[in-house]
């Protein structure tokens, strides 16, 4: 009000403003908002934001792998060959051996750590074979002392921690030769085994690739395709049986590929590989229960349980899809996002019926209810609008129920361990 009594501009245009919303309001119309124009962000800020983004760096893991791996090459060409370090080429060998096919940081840690040690005693070993030579003279004691190591090395390759046996075996015919090399040329090949290995490392840590985004995304794509298949089996849609056959090879083959990243995953964010054994379990369990339900019902049976459950569907459909949700997003938006969504999946289902009531069984584990709504298709009509479960019913509402309960347990479970997984929240509250 100040202003307006020393501005009669300001005054005016006040003014002028109150009437032209006397007059929108009149006449019912509203006065049009300006909104601010969306600002572009730079080219660079793009190009960083995609880097920096966990879901392009899962979409193009194999090409981002691939750079990174081609600089290294680069940077070890350059820090022997360039500067005239003889036998260079054993520096890129190395890096290949130990960075080459490891993709995931939570094995290149573990595997990295193993391919170094392997190279460092295949280095030694080499270098005692290069002084056994040259002291004794004697080729044929040196060929069975690389041939007892060799064999010695393939014995515990097979085992569990295989990498670092077989890179001992390797490193010893780099350096040694078959014994016949110089002690200088295995000094300078050890010199380059290590400029590789520490390129390798350093190059191991450059846009990390988590297993564990892997993991989240290639669930929730499951657990989408799921939802998807979900509704076509309980609205009745006919579903070609090529097309059926395919989109459970994708899920199987999803399936597949999560078992393979849980050793990374556990590592990553320091989970029992337990857990998400149980994560694992559930997954194929509601496979198997879609697949049954898919295929091994007929229309008959099908009819029925779309009846029975006509109002639960949807609430499993969500709480797929809400499941889904928090996997992919997980805190990009908030932190606290993923748990939201799958608390909210829960009091959906809570509410809306999963382990709901009907008939008398709803909501108990691997309860078959005795009574169900009337009006089923030949369900004759009983007392207080109840009927018997017949007996052609049973295995489809309890498979039904199996069904929703695992959707239940899973979502579940990954609330329970998603301070871990979420890593956007963990880093988020390590800033803080």
């Amino acid at each position: 009000m100040a202003s307006s009594d020393h501005d009669p501009d300001t005054a005016s245009s006040a003014a002028t403003d109150d009437a032209s919303r006397q007059g929108t309001s009149a006449a019912g119309r509203r006065k049009p908002v300006r909104r601010k124009p969306v600002r572009r962000r730079s080219r660079v800020a793009r190009v960083w934001r995609a880097l920096t983004s966990p879901f392009y760096r899962y979409r193009n893991a194999g090409i981002i792998h691939g750079v990174r791996v081609g600089l290294a090459m680069l940077v070890s060409i350059f820090a022997t060959t360039g500067i005239d370090i003889p036998h260079g080429i054993w520096a890129s060998v190395t890096l290949l051996v130990v960075i080459g096919g490891l993709q995931h940081h939570g094995n290149i840690r573990k595997k990295a750590a193993e391919r170094a040690l392997g190279t460092v005693l295949g280095a030694l070993i080499g270098l005692t074979l290069i002084v056994v030579q040259a002291v004794t003279g004697f080729t044929w004691l040196t060929y069975s002392l690389m041939a007892i190591v060799a064999a010695v090395c393939s014995y515990y390759a097979i085992g569990k921690a295989g990498y670092v046996p077989l890179l001992t075996a390797i490193t010893m015919c780099i350096v040694a030769g078959h014994g016949d090399n110089h002690i200088d040329t295995g000094l300078w090949r050890t010199l380059n085994v290590m400029i590789g290995i520490v390129i390798a490392l350093a190059f191991s840590f450059a846009l990390p690739l988590h297993a564990t985004y892997s993991w989240r995304y290639r669930l929730a794509d499951n657990l989408r395709e799921i939802a998807r298949v979900y509704a076509q089996v309980v609205s009745g849609a006919h579903v070609d049986t090529d097309a059926q056959v395919e989109t459970f090879r994708r899920l199987n083959g999803r399936l597949v590929q999560l078992r393979a990243l849980m050793p990374s995953v556990a590592k990553e964010i320091d989970v029992p590989l337990t857990r998400l054994e149980q994560v694992q379990r559930l997954h194929r369990s509601l496979l198997s229960s879609l697949e049954m339900m898919s295929t091994g019902l007929g229309n008959y049976e099908q009819r029925l349980v779309r009846v029975a459950f006509a109002g639960r569907s949807a609430c499993v459909r969500e709480a797929l899809l809400a499941t889904a949700r928090a996997l992919r997003f997980g805190g990009t938006r908030h932190p606290e996002a993923a748990a939201r969504a799958l608390r909210a999946g829960a009091l959906e289902a809570a509410s809306g019926g999963m382990g709901g009531q009907v008939g008398s069984g709803g909501g108990v584990p691997g309860a078959v209810p005795e009574r169900v709504p009337a009006g089923l298709p030949g369900v004759a009509p009983l007392e207080q609008g109840a009927a018997p479960l017949a007996p052609e019913m049973q295995g489809p509402y309890w498979l039904e129920q199996r069904f929703e309960e695992q959707v239940g347990q899973l979502r579940a479970l990954l609330l329970e361990t998603e301070p871990r997984w979420n890593i956007e929240r963990a880093h988020m509250h390590r800033m803080v």
